[in-house]
């Protein structure tokens, strides 16, 4: 098909040679009238061209795609009655299926029949699970006998068959259910080994796999998924015994139908796996949704797609309250995870915590106490009327007196010490911006602080018409909470109208920095 519409094209456009004669000008002619499709299947037919075509040609072929497909539109999330019947569907499909292979296999178990030789279900059983996933001329020849004295049989091996080895269809069948129940991406399910399955403990399960778009990642199974993992261990463990050594390290391996068509006279049905049939297509969704009768909202067949199970177990999660922000697994609480899969420190490990522990607490601690705000008068008796507040700055009498002279004022209050380290390195001049000030225990407001508090409670405004609340009282919150409560309510109501009239509610008014401006 792809050659013939390539010769149409490139007749039409007038080039009447071979492949060795095509030029960079007659392919992007036909490349960009063709679809990306088109172009695509192109490209690989003149890459096995080999040396026919002239080098510059063969570098196109081989390059990046001349015309790209559209980007589709990504698929809506299932309704939430087709995603409750898809699930319970797919959960009463593979319970079915789990309940008659443990039948057969029980009776497999059992050996020959030994008060009747032949083929009786107990025997072909046997020896369906002896041999293999035997075809029908393999039966035959297992029991010596011809494939039309065993065409009555027939029915019993297929049904012993399937129910001992699981067909394409059966394993994507839970396939699909694993992905409702961990919500992985239909790529990283279908390709994951046997090396990417980690059990930690007796129940947990870390499962890796591969997006095919950044690297290796890895998931705790939800207890579901555990499940059913164990389930499908359990019914492909007599496929794995006979599938060859490539196979057995897929997880999601099956019987193939390929022995069936016509002309096929193999006696086993080969087991691969779903990297060996990229081809599959559509075939197994459409299978599986009519064997579900599954129905859409408007009434028709229900169109079932992996990808679109993956967009719907995420919507369900956010419904539930998850943000996508947790540390290990959207599927655990944060008690959980810190029960479960939070790692043994070391003693000096331990150390560290708790230092940091014991700085929190200690900050928590020194917000907590009230500003100290003085005035005029409370100023000149300051020594003598708080000597408990003099003693926990550490001030002595040089020091005292430049601190309420404003030898040592910053933007919005006058600081005991500027090189105390309390948001810096100490030894350092601070570093905190001028509203941290607010809630620094060493800050000290005076009356001649009025104004540049004034412009910052300004500032604070113009930030919260420009922020959302949740922004403005997680980033301005507290600083602006201490401002407006603790702080300006302590000045005279004549000193604050006097300052307002030095305000001008611009930015230049503060020493901010460019990503803090809110012009």
């Amino acid at each position: 098909m792809t050659i013939r519409r390539m010769v149409a094209a490139l007749t039409e456009a007038g080039f009447e040679g071979g492949v060795a004669d095509l030029h960079k000008s007659h392919l992007l002619t036909y490349w960009l009238a063709a679809t990306g499709e088109h172009v695509a299947r192109s490209k690989m037919l003149l890459q096995g061209c080999g040396a026919l075509l002239e080098p510059e040609l063969a570098a196109f072929a081989k390059g990046r795609a001349v015309k790209r497909r559209m980007a589709s539109k990504p698929l809506a999330p299932y309704s939430e009655r087709e995603w409750r019947d898809l699930e319970a569907g797919l959960r009463e499909l593979t319970q079915g299926l789990l309940r008659a292979h443990r039948e057969v296999v029980a009776l497999a178990k059992l050996g020959p029949d030994p008060s009747e030789r032949g083929m009786n279900r107990q025997n072909l059983a046997h020896l369906l699970l002896e041999r293999g996933p035997l075809t029908a001329s393999g039966v035959a020849d297992a029991l010596g006998v011809s494939l039309f004295v065993f065409d009555a049989a027939k029915t019993d091996v297929k049904s012993l068959r399937d129910a001992l080895y699981p067909a394409a269809h059966d394993t994507f069948a839970l396939r699909m259910l694993f992905g409702v129940y961990c919500g992985v991406v239909p790529d990283g399910i279908r390709e994951v080994t046997m090396e990417d399955i980690t059990w930690a403990g007796s129940k947990t399960v870390l499962m890796a796999y591969d997006k095919h778009r950044r690297g290796i990642e890895s998931v705790t199974l939800p207890s579901r998924a555990q499940r059913l993992l164990n389930a499908w261990l359990e019914m492909s463990g007599p496929l794995r015994e006979h599938a060859s050594a490539k196979a057995a390290e897929t997880l999601w391996l099956f019987r193939s139908w390929r022995s069936e068509i016509p002309g096929r006279t193999a006696p086993l049905f080969p087991i691969i796996s779903p990297a060996e049939v990229p081809g599959s297509g559509n075939k197994p969704r459409v299978h599986l949704a009519k064997r579900l009768a599954l129905l859409s909202d408007s009434g028709g067949p229900l169109q079932l797609h992996s990808s679109r199970v993956r967009t719907t177990y995420h919507q369900v999660l956010s419904l539930k309250g998850w943000t996508g922000r947790t540390t290990i697994d959207p599927n655990h609480s944060a008690r959980v995870e810190g029960d479960h899969y939070a790692s043994t420190l070391t003693p000096a490990q331990t150390d560290s915590v708790e230092s940091i522990i014991e700085d929190a607490q200690a900050d928590l601690l020194l917000r907590a106490r009230p500003p100290l705000v003085l005035s005029e008068v409370e100023a000149a008796a300051f020594a003598a009327g708080h000597p408990d507040q003099v003693a926990r700055l550490g001030l002595d009498d040089a020091a005292l007196a430049e601190l309420l002279s404003g030898e040592m004022d910053v933007f919005t209050a006058s600081c005991a010490n500027q090189l105390a380290g309390v948001h810096g390195p100490a030894g350092k001049p601070c570093p905190a911006r001028p509203w941290v000030c607010l809630l620094c225990p060493l800050a000290v407001f005076l009356p001649r602080h009025l104004p540049n508090l004034l412009r910052l409670r300004a500032y604070f405004a113009r930030q919260s018409r420009r922020m959302t609340t949740d922004q403005f009282l997680a980033v301005f919150g507290p600083y602006a909470d201490r401002l407006n409560r603790d702080v300006l309510p302590r000045f005279p109501a004549g000193l604050l109208e006097a300052a307002t009239c030095e305000v001008a509610d611009t930015d230049s008014e503060l020493p901010l920095r460019p990503e803090e401006a809110t012009a």
